[in-house]
């Protein structure tokens, strides 16, 4: 298997960052997220992409990022919310240990709240977080090797668990 060792999805707020950068320390490897590189890359926030250009072109630049990310590194990866929308994306996720990090709406709008940096979410999150999921969910499952629930965790019993769903042993 070649890629990434694990990649995470979910949606925005369920701590993909945190247990990623967790998940690297533990596993002795590096950690890479494609929202970051696409910062990084337009030299503006992902909130600034949708506002100026919209969520198609936001998303071919996703696109981009994923695959690129895909192709290079080989340690802990984690994806945009909705990196999984797009078929070729989620084609390449075929051959990779993906772990879904899942949690419910009550959750979500806790973590995620109004915040002004997820555009997506802006007006009534918790019906439009609610609608993300249903359009998505079967798509985060549908790339999972396994799933693992944040609700009530701490990172740290995240990552233990994506560790023990996915056998795999620390550094």
């Amino acid at each position: 298997m070649s890629g990434p060792l694990v990649v995470l999805v979910g949606p925005m707020g369920v701590g993909k960052s945190t247990v990623g950068q967790l998940l690297a320390g533990r596993l002795g490897v590096g950690y890479r997220d494609t929202d970051d590189d696409i910062v990084a890359e337009q030299g503006r926030s992902i909130a600034e992409i949708f506002v100026d250009e919209g969520e198609e072109t936001f998303r071919a630049i996703e696109k981009r990022a994923v695959h690129r990310a895909l192709a290079e590194h080989e340690g802990v990866l984690a994806l945009g919310g909705g990196s999984i929308l797009d078929a070729d994306s989620r084609a390449l996720l075929a051959d990779q240990r993906v772990v879904y990090l899942s949690m419910d709406v009550d959750e979500a709008v806790k973590r995620t709240g109004l915040n002004a940096a997820r555009p997506l979410l802006a007006v009534n999150p918790r019906k439009q977080w609610r609608e993300l999921m249903e359009a998505r969910r079967s798509l985060y499952e549908a790339v999972a090797t396994a799933v693992v629930t944040t609700d009530g965790r701490t990172p740290e019993e995240v990552t233990q668990a994506a560790l023990d769903a996915l056998e795999l042993k620390e550094a």
